[in-house]
This record gives C-alpha cells, structure tokens and sequence, in this order.
C-alpha cells in the first residue's frame, strides 16, 4: 500500500504532462486524422520522461534538494536565468491553457459559458494550492484523474476492429493528410510528454516529501508506474478517436467531440464520467503547472519554498504562485481558445526542451553530489540518444508549424 501511494505523485505528474487540455484535444486530431499512427511517439514520450523523472527524483532523493536548484549552481547564473525564463514563460502559459481547460469541462457538465467559469478556475486552483496539505492534493487529483479509463473501457463496449488498431499502432502512414501535418502532431504529442515542468514537479514534489537514499526505491515505483499510466490513458484517447471519429470524418476542436466516443458507448453517464475525467485531469495539470512555476523562481533566487512551509516564511513563493495564477486567468479573458493556445505552448514548449534535459543529464552524472549513485553506463546511453531526439524535436518545431500552418 505504501508504494501504490508513493505511485501518486507519478501520476499526478504523468496525468499533468501526458493528459492536459492540450493533449486530450492533440490525442483526439491524431486519431481522428491519423489513427493510431502515433501510437510510437507516445511510447517514445514515455520512455523518454521515465528515465529523466528518474535523474530527476534520485537527485531530489540523494541530495535533497530540487534540479532547479542544482542547475544553476552546477552550470551558472546566466545559463539557468535563460533557462527560467524560457520555462517559466512556457508554464504560466501552460497554466492558462489548463485554467481553460476545467473551465471548458466545467461548461461541459453545466452547459454555461467557460469565460464565466475561468475566475472561478483561478480561485479554485488557488484555494487547493493554499490549503491543502501535498500529499491529500497528490492522491486526490492523481487517482481522480485515472477516470480517464472510462476511455479505455469504451473500447471493448464500442464494435473495435482489434487487429486494425494493432496494425495500425506498427504502422506510420500519413492518413492521406500529409506528411507535414503527421510531423507537427508528432512533435506536438512528444513535447506534451516531456514538458519541463513535469520535471520540476517532479523533483520539487520529491523534496516536498522529504525524500532521502532511503526511498529511491519508492521513487523509482513512482517513476515506473505512474507516468507509463498517463501513456495509457493518452493511448487510449487516440484509440477510441480511431475507432469513432476516423471512420465518420469527424474532426476535434473541443472537449465534447473528444467525449464523444464515451457518450457513444454509454450515453448520459459516458458523458458524466468524461466530464468529470477532464475537470480532474486539467484541474490536476492546472496545480501542477501553478506549483511548477513558483518552484523554479524561488529555487533560482534561493527563496524558501514549499507548500509545507508557511506562507509568511515563504512569501515570495506564494506572490509568485498567486500572480502566475492571475497572468493565467487574464490571459484567458482575453477570449483567446484555451485549445489553440496549448497547441502553440506545446511547439514553445520543444523548443525549450534542451534547456531542462541536457543540465540533468549533466547534474546526474555529477559525483560532487551523487557520489557512487551517478548514472550507469545503460542509462548514460539511453539518456544520451533522447536528448538527441529531444533536441531535434526542438529543431524541427518551429519550421514544421509554420510549414504546416499549425498543422492543418
């Protein structure tokens, strides 16, 4: 029971990263258009955030101190302020995109307007941030979101051609919709994967738990289970798309076309659950993000930090959460769609993504502070061919979405 519950911060973490607003609309166009023709890129994703989240939590475990904090004083002031800017940036944005995306379930379930729901998101997110305790808010909002499985159990209720999906899941095709378009949604589902702050979290989360050498183990089943779950629930997303959308010629653009295949199979209460699987997977994400962002900030500045300390010992941690909390909700009233705006984070987002994984690559094979518990050779390797893809994908980003139009 102990591990299952040291599981929860994985999946938090794996639900922010693979399952947030942006990713529930991107997994449902990629199945729609193309099937399960990336299928590959997900499990690519998750390999690749496993054995960073891994560096990641040892070094928290090890050291007891978070990769922010490390980065820059193991590569400098200058290179991690670019560093916190770029992903801080990247987050706030993010954080309005899943601000947005529990206002749009919200709407969903309540039929009301989202922009009427986006103060009361903001207020919402903080409240939780403010008052409740880290763990309840990891196993509340991590377990909540695997509703997300109602996905997953759609497919054996809804008439799935199993041996097509397979077929299709070793396959890469372009669908008939261009290999541009098949490259952006690749490279929009890998940087959704691995964003930043799905590390910073992470690690930040670890030192909230007062991780020592003594629970590497427990971070490792963290690791091990939890982010490969937010792979299944992407996967099975993509998957019921597939099976119900690509054959109509149905396009998605919004949280009820993405439910769609649920309410197919179980009608009203399809429905219900769907809503309630995206209200708790973006109100997780939105948390995640909110935390994320002051976490770098203040481990940059060296502020006190964390959601144990107090808000009069940790001010400037708290004025950071509450104004990146407020830059999200003025973003969104703004008007501009939360979709659109999670898929232009997300190409921002491979942009920047060197910037996070070559300082931990680094950090971890550091023995000033790991000493003997260093990277193996094995995941040296691993580590070492991810980041080359991670750093072609942030090559390839921006050029393929102004090739592409976005994608379209």
């Amino acid at each position: 029971m102990k591990k299952l519950l040291a599981a929860t911060l994985g999946i938090l973490s794996a639900v922010g990263g693979f399952v947030d607003i942006g990713d529930l609309v991107a997994a449902g166009q990629a199945g729609a258009r193309f099937g399960m023709a990336h299928s590959w890129v997900l499990l690519l994703g998750v390999i690749a955030i496993c054995a960073y989240a891994e560096m990641a939590g040892r070094i928290a475990a090890v050291t007891g101190r978070a990769v922010f904090d490390l980065v820059r004083e193991r590569l400098g002031a200058r290179m991690a302020l670019v560093n916190l800017v770029a992903s801080y940036l990247v987050t706030v944005i993010t954080l309005a995109a899943e601000l947005g995306g529990v206002a749009l379930a919200l709407q969903l379930a309540s039929g009301v307007p989202y922009l009427l729901w986006v103060p009361v998101a903001g207020a919402a997110v903080w409240l939780v941030l403010w008052r409740v305790r880290f763990p309840v808010m990891e196993r509340l909002f991590g377990l909540a979101g695997l509703t997300l499985v109602v996905f997953a159990v759609a497919l054996f209720w809804l008439p799935t051609d199993w041996a097509a999906l397979g077929r299709g899941a070793v396959s890469i095709d372009d669908g008939g919709q261009g290999w541009g378009a098949y490259w952006f949604v690749a490279v929009a589902l890998f940087a959704s994967t691995v964003s930043p702050y799905e590390v910073f979290f992470f690690s930040s989360g670890g030192v909230e738990e007062r991780w020592s050498a003594a629970d590497l183990a427990d971070a490792r089943f963290s690791v091990l289970v939890g982010f490969p779950i937010g792979g299944f629930l992407a996967l099975s997303l993509i998957a019921t798309a597939t099976v119900v959308l690509r054959p109509a010629g149905l396009t998605v653009s919004d949280l009820g076309e993405v439910a769609h295949p649920v309410v197919l199979a179980f009608g009203g209460v399809g429905l219900a659950i769907a809503a309630l699987a995206f209200f708790a997977v973006t109100f997780g994400a939105a948390l995640e993000t909110g935390l994320s962002a002051a976490y770098a900030a203040a481990q940059y500045f060296g502020w006190q930090w964390g959601k144990r300390v107090s808000p009069r010992e940790a001010a400037r941690f708290h004025t950071v959460l509450l104004v990146s909390l407020l830059l999200g909700v003025l973003l969104l009233l703004t008007r501009i769609n939360p979709v659109t705006l999670t898929e232009y984070m997300l190409i921002i987002s491979a942009v920047a993504l060197p910037l996070t994984y070559l300082p931990i690559l680094v950090v971890a094979n550091d023995r000033t502070y790991l000493g003997d518990r260093v990277n193996g050779r094995w995941l040296n390797a691993l580590g070492a061919v991810l980041l080359l893809v991670i750093v072609a994908a942030a090559i390839a980003a921006i050029p393929v979405a102004i090739g592409t139009r976005m994608g379209q």
